[in-house]
C-alpha cells in the first residue's frame, strides 16, 4: 500500500506541474513585439564611411506615420493614404493588384513573419506588380510572381532604393528603373523572366550589388545608361548573365563609365525564351558578359567560367544589332578595359557566328574574350593569360584596379526633375514609352515610328489607346494599360510621339 501511495503522490505532483505550466504560458506569455527595423532611406545614407552603400545613419529618426497592410487588405489603398515620409508595412498574404506611387519619400516594407513573405500575385492576368514615379521610394523584402509585364519598374523616379526582394516571372522585366538617378539594386533575386532580370535603363549613378539571378534571357543589362556599378553579383544560367549595351533608337544615345567588378558569371547557357525580333532575343546562349557599344566599361575581378559560347563578347552595333539603324548612336565599343578575371572553361560549345568564326580557324572551342567589329583605345592587363580572338589591337592597360570607386551614388539625394509644360511629354515617353519603345527598332512594343504612321494628326487615337489598348498585331505582345497617368501627361506624350524625328 505504501509503494502504491507513493507512486500516486508522484503522479499528482507531475499532474500538478503539467497544469500550471500550461497555465502559466497562458498567464504569463510575452505579447508580441513589433521588431522590424525602420527601412534606411536616401536622406540617411553616409556613403563614403564604408564601402558597402547600404551604410545607414541611425541616428536619424523616423518621423513619418507606418500604415500596416494584412491579409486581405490592399497595398494601393495603402498608397493612396499615405503622405511623403510614410512607411507602408505589409504583412504575410497574398495581394493581387498593381500598385502606383506617384508620391515622393514612400517606402514599402515586407513583413517576413516565420518564414512567410508578403505576395504580390499577378495570376497572369495584371501587367505590373509595382509602378513608380515619385522620388525617394524604397520597395523591399516582397516576394512579386507571376505578372505579365513588369515586377518593379521606376518611370523617371529618382533615389531608389529596390533590396531584398523575391522576384519570380514577371513578364517582360523584373526591376527595371527606367531614367531615374541615383539608386541602388541589392539582395534581390529574380528569375523565369523572358527579357531582363534586372534592367537599368537610361539611367545614371546606380549601384547594381549582391543579386542572384538565374534562368532569365539577360540577367543584368545596363542599357543606354551612366556610372552604373555591378558588383558582387551571382549570374548563372541565363542565356546571357550580365550585358552592358547600347540600344539604337531609344532617346539616350549612350552608355559609359560601367564597371562589372566582383561578380559570379557561372554557366549562363540557358535556351534563348525572349521576345522574338527583340534585340536580347539575339542573344546566343552561353554568353558570360556581352559588351555592345558602350564605352568606358571595365571588367575586373569576375570569376568567369562556364560559358559555352564565349567569357567575354564585345561587339560593335553593326555585329550585335545588325538591323538597327540609329545615325545619332556611335556604334563602337571604346576604351574598354580588361582587368584581372578568372576565367576558365568557357566556349566549350559555341553557337552561330562564334561557332563559324571558330571553325574558320581550325578551332573547335570559342574563346574566354571575343572582340568583333570597331572600336578604339581598349586594353587589357594580361591577354596572355586566356583564350582570346579579335584583341590584338588592345593595349597594356593603364591601371590595375578600381578599389578607389566604392559606389556611384551620391551621399545627399538628387534634386526632382522640374518639368515644364513644354517637356512633360518628353518626360512622359523617357520614363513611361522608352523602355518598349524606340524609334525605328524593335525593342518590346511596335517602333516609334510606326505609331506615328497610324496615328497621324491624331493624338487623342494615342491617348485613347494608352486608356485601353487592344492588341493590333499578333507578333507583339498586349500593352498594359498606362490610365494611371495624367490627363495632361497623355496628351503631352501623345503629342511629343507625333512630333518625334530620328
Amino acid at each position: 500500500m505504501k509503494k502504491r501511495s507513493g507512486f500516486l503522490k508522484v503522479i499528482s505532483a507531475l499532474a500538478l506541474l503539467l497544469i500550471g505550466v500550461f497555465f502559466g504560458s497562458i498567464l504569463f506569455k510575452p505579447k508580441k513585439v513589433e521588431t522590424v527595423p525602420i527601412p534606411s532611406t536616401m536622406n540617411y545614407w553616409k556613403v563614403g564611411a564604408s564601402t558597402d552603400t547600404s551604410a545607414t545613419d541611425r541616428s536619424k529618426q523616423f518621423t513619418g506615420n507606418i500604415i500596416k497592410v494584412e491579409d486581405g487588405g490592399s497595398i494601393r489603398e495603402a498608397v493612396l493614404k499615405a503622405q511623403p515620409g510614410d512607411l507602408i508595412r505589409v504583412y504575410p498574404g497574398t495581394y493581387s493588384e498593381t500598385v502606383y506611387i506617384d508620391k515622393d519619400n514612400i517606402s514599402i516594407q515586407g513583413v517576413i513573419e516565420e518564414g512567410k513573405w508578403p505576395v504580390m500575385d499577378g495570376k497572369k492576368e495584371l501587367n505590373d506588380a509595382i509602378l513608380y514615379s515619385g522620388n525617394g521610394i524604397t520597395v523591399e523584402n516582397m516576394k512579386i510572381i507571376k505578372y505579365k509585364g513588369n515586377g518593379i519598374m521606376g518611370q523617371a523616379g529618382n533615389n531608389f532604393i529596390i533590396r531584398n526582394n523575391w522576384i519570380i516571372d514577371t513578364g517582360v522585366y523584373g526591376i527595371f528603373p527606367q531614367y531615374g538617378k541615383n539608386g541602388i539594386v541589392s539582395h534581390n533575386i529574380l528569375t523565369e523572366i523572358e527579357d531582363a532580370a534586372i534592367y537599368v535603363g537610361m539611367c545614371d549613378n546606380v549601384d547594381v550589388k549582391h543579386n542572384e539571378v538565374f534562368g532569365n534571357v539577360a540577367g543584368i543589362e545596363i542599357e543606354n545608361s551612366r556610372h552604373c556599378l555591378v558588383e558582387s553579383n551571382y549570374a548563372h544560367n541565363n542565356t546571357g548573365g550580365i550585358l552592358a549595351f547600347l540600344t539604337p533608337g531609344l532617346p539616350i544615345k549612350t552608355v559609359f563609365d560601367v564597371i562589372i567588378r566582383n561578380n559570379f558569371v557561372i554557366g549562363n547557357n540557358h535556351e534563348n525564351f525572349g521576345a522574338p525580333g527583340s534585340i536580347v532575343a539575339g542573344i546566343p546562349p552561353g554568353t558570360g558578359v556581352l559588351i555592345m557599344a558602350a564605352d568606358d566599361v571595365i571588367v575586373e575581378n569576375n570569376i568567369i567560367a562556364n560559358n559555352d559560347n564565349a567569357g567575354i563578347t564585345i561587339v560593335d552595333l553593326p555585329t550585335g544589332a545588325p538591323t538597327a539603324n540609329d545615325p545619332n548612336s556611335e556604334p563602337n565599343p571604346d576604351r574598354v578595359v580588361l582587368l584581372d578575371n578568372f576565367m576558365f572553361e568557357n566556349g566549350n560549345n559555341p553557337v552561330g557566328e562564334i561557332k563559324a568564326l571558330m571553325l574558320s580557324q581550325l578551332r573547335s572551342k570559342g574563346p574566354d574574350i571575343l572582340a568583333m567589329g570597331g572600336g578604339t583605345g581598349s586594353t587589357i592587363r594580361d591577354k596572355n593569360r586566356y583564350r582570346t580572338f579579335g584583341i590584338d589591337h588592345y593595349g597594356p592597360a593603364e591601371i590595375t584596379d578600381t578599389k578607389h570607386i566604392t559606389t556611384f551614388t551620391f551621399d545627399t539625394p538628387v534634386a526632382p526633375r522640374s518639368v515644364s509644360k513644354q517637356e512633360l511629354g518628353e518626360l512622359t515617353y523617357y520614363g513611361v514609352c522608352a523602355g518598349c519603345h524606340a524609334f525605328d527598332t524593335r525593342l518590346i512594343g511596335v517602333p516609334t515610328n510606326i505609331i506615328q504612321a497610324v496615328y497621324e494628326g491624331n493624338p487623342q487615337g494615342i491617348v485613347d489607346y494608352i486608356n485601353k489598348p487592344w492588341n493590333l498585331r499578333e507578333d507583339y505582345p498586349d500593352m498594359p494599360s498606362q490610365a494611371y497617368l495624367p490627363d495632361d501627361a497623355k496628351m503631352a506624350v501623345a503629342e511629343y510621339i507625333l512630333s518625334m524625328k530620328r
